[in-house]
């Protein structure tokens, strides 16, 4: 195995977009999921696999909404935690069982990861980053009275909390990653950006509640474990331009000069696409060889070059 690929999951690998979201409707998706993630091992990749978690990490925050006055509630950064570790049984699980399959030898393990960020990064004074339930103001004021929320309307009559989101400095536990992904073993690590942390002034780490970039932790994380692809696996089959209007039009190759551009023009949505290929124009910077941004079901064309977006170095030949 000589080519090695940090592997993205947006939250639709889990639990779709209006999906009810049970236990049982996400493990049904999760085999569907490992299913198509065999066709990396198929090919014989080395594989390290980041996932999203904020249908997960929502319902945790729901709960704690409704019972709140029974159980103490946990930080957020717990919760990233937390879920760091259920998704990672359920992908675990549902990979394992493919492997068997296939009946191929090879271990999957959950590495719960912290990830740094800098105390002073600008979004932890200045938190808009919505989390949670959507509630009317009265409802809203009170739960960040009792909490010390932050709160901010989202849309008219619906307010909801917000939260830092700052640019991940650095991947903790990279080095053991890397080796456990050298050596064969598919790590599943750094779930829904990580879980945030930040060095104090007499040099101890403290957790943040806070929503790290999860793009670019995955492209962070691809640089420490030497990745030469990056596969972000989102809800579309390919990138767009003018996307979602009459002059869309689809775009299978383009250089990350192209991708720096066009996201410069403002073709790529801030809470959508566009961190995405801003995180793809990290990796691409920083060692890596080339990045595709398709779906689940394209997974398998894509490998061959027959689906998805692929974005390359300028100096690269697009051929």
């Amino acid at each position: 195995m000589d080519t090695t690929a940090i592997i993205a999951l947006g939250g639709n690998a889990l639990s779709p977009k209006g999906d009810a979201g049970t236990i049982q409707d996400q493990f049904s998706h999760t085999r569907k999921t490992a299913e198509q993630i065999m066709h990396f091992v198929n090919a014989d990749y080395n594989i390290c696999v980041t996932h999203g978690n904020g249908p997960q990490v929502g319902d945790e925050l729901l709960r704690m909404d409704l019972t709140h006055d029974r159980v103490p509630p946990l930080p957020l950064g717990v919760c990233v935690a937390g879920t760091q570790g259920t998704i990672g049984y359920m992908i675990q699980q549902c990979m394992q069982n493919a492997l068997r399959v296939e009946k191929v030898d090879r271990e999957v393990v959950t590495l719960v990861t912290q990830v740094m960020v800098h105390a002073d990064d600008p979004s932890i004074e200045n938190p808009s980053k919505y989390i949670g339930e959507r509630y009317d103001q009265e409802k809203a004021q009170e739960l960040a009275d009792q909490f010390g929320w932050s709160i901010k309307e989202q849309d008219p009559g619906e307010w909801r909390r917000v939260v830092p989101s700052p640019d991940p400095d650095f991947v903790l536990h990279g080095i053991s990653i890397r080796t456990l992904v050298e050596h064969g073993t598919i790590v599943l690590a750094a779930g829904g950006g990580g879980i945030p942390v930040y060095n104090t002034d007499d040099g101890k780490m403290e957790g943040l509640d806070a929503v790290i970039d999860k793009d670019l932790t995955a492209a962070k994380l691809g640089r420490v474990i030497r990745a030469k692809e990056y596969w972000i696996i989102t809800d579309i089959d390919e990138v767009y331009l003018n996307f979602n209007t009459p002059k869309q039009e689809p775009i299978r190759k383009m250089s990350d000069a192209e991708a720096k551009a066009y996201m410069e023009a403002g073709h790529f949505q801030k809470g959508s696409m566009g961190p995405k290929i801003r995180s793809a124009i990290y990796f691409l910077k920083h060692h890596g060889e080339k990045v595709v941004i398709t779906s689940i079901a394209n997974i398998r064309h894509a490998i061959k070059g027959n689906a998805g977006t692929t974005i390359y170095k300028s100096n690269q030949d697009n051929e």
